[in-house]
């Protein structure tokens, strides 16, 4: 699990060759800052009740084959994940996730904030099966306790693994048969669509689950999400939802004008699959140095797990997490690349890594 230690905080403030720290250190991929350009002048209603939400609608129905589906733009993910599970969640409710999971570890509390409690599952990929949350659905089965209600997700996971088409299939089925809402959390969501081992499309996620938003802010736009509602008994008065919770944005033409070049051409998933490629040859370099990895790297965060001496080696150059310890000598670090990452980043990082090893 990460933790930001003092060296973590001290190369955030110092210059680097190149940061892979995330893939929302860049501003905005140019396509996006032209439509906003554009558009700037462009006299509009607020509250998403304008003519660029309505068009960035219309692209986003054409990628999923359902114009069914209620979509509603917000500023970024923990926003997302808080008012979406604040709208599914009655007050003795629950959500189950992954001990690893963005709403657990990463989100300050803002869920159980909103009075709901978070129950996690031991996940060492990072990912829920339906043998792993049957025991927890079980145990709670009277008003004693808290009645677990949604089950949480995220595709891809925080550890870069990704669920396949099969294995959400399996999962969803079991919610279905439990009364559980699935809830999946896209802040990387072209990543894991562009992966080559996932064969799952925009079209394929509506019958997959209840709820699901598709990232912007980390994925070529300066921020942004796109919550997508597919459940016909969720979509009732969610703008109230919205409203309450501080989403509800006057502006919120500037979120659908950067879904709108995302979506025309085709933008979202080829700034995913240039991510995913970059970490795809770091991975392979990194392996051809004779390191190994956490997880298998299938997206654009790896987590190689490199010597004491060379992590500090590094950090002197680039700026990335350390993710976890493994043992007293080693430590698994996270590098994350993004729609913008320069092969010559890469190449850098590589033969840095190779003269310090």
């Amino acid at each position: 699990m990460s933790t930001r230690s003092a060296a973590d905080e001290e190369a955030a403030s110092q210059e680097h060759k190149h940061l892979f720290f995330d893939d929302y250190s860049e501003g905005a991929h140019p396509d996006i800052l032209d439509v906003l350009q554009e558009t700037n002048l462009q006299q509009e209603r607020g509250y998403g009740l304008d003519r660029l939400s309505a068009r960035a609608v219309q692209l986003i129905h054409a990628a999923l084959k359902d114009r069914s589906a209620a979509i509603h733009f917000v500023s970024g993910g923990t926003q997302a994940n808080l008012v979406v599970l604040a709208a599914l969640l009655k007050p003795y409710e629950s959500v189950v996730a992954a001990g690893t999971a963005h709403i657990f570890v990463h989100e300050a509390g803002a869920i159980e904030a909103t009075g709901h409690r978070v129950q996690t599952i031991h996940a060492p990929l990072g990912k829920l099966t339906v043998q792993s949350l049957k025991p927890v659905i079980e145990a709670h089965s009277d008003e004693h306790m808290v009645k677990p209600r949604a089950v949480f997700i995220s595709q891809p996971t925080e550890l870069g693994t990704i669920y396949t088409k099969s294995e959400l299939r399996a999962l969803y089925r079991f919610c279905r048969h439990h009364d559980l809402y699935l809830y999946i959390d896209g802040a990387r969501l072209g990543s894991a669509l562009a992966a080559k081992e996932s064969k799952l499309t925009f079209a394929d996620l509506p019958a997959l689950c209840d709820v699901f938003y598709i990232g912007a802010t980390k994925n070529g736009g300066l921020f942004g999400e796109a919550i997508v509602i597919v459940n016909e008994r969720l979509k009732q008065d969610f703008r109230y939802h919205l409203k309450q919770r501080g989403a509800l944005l006057a502006k919120g033409r500037a979120i659908a004008a950067q879904f709108i070049a995302l979506f025309a051409n085709g933008l979202y998933l080829k700034n995913a699959e240039h991510a995913n490629e970059m970490a795809s040859k770091l991975a392979a370099g990194i392996e051809a140095c004779g390191y190994g990895f956490l997880t298998n790297c299938v997206t654009n965060q790896i987590f190689p797990v490199f010597p004491n001496r060379v992590v500090e080696a590094l950090r002197k150059d680039y700026g990335f997490h350390s993710w976890l310890s493994v043992g007293q000598e080693r430590t698994a670090v996270r590098l994350v690349t993004s729609w913008a990452t320069e092969e010559a980043a890469v190449d850098d990082f590589l033969a840095d890594l190779k003269a310090c090893s």
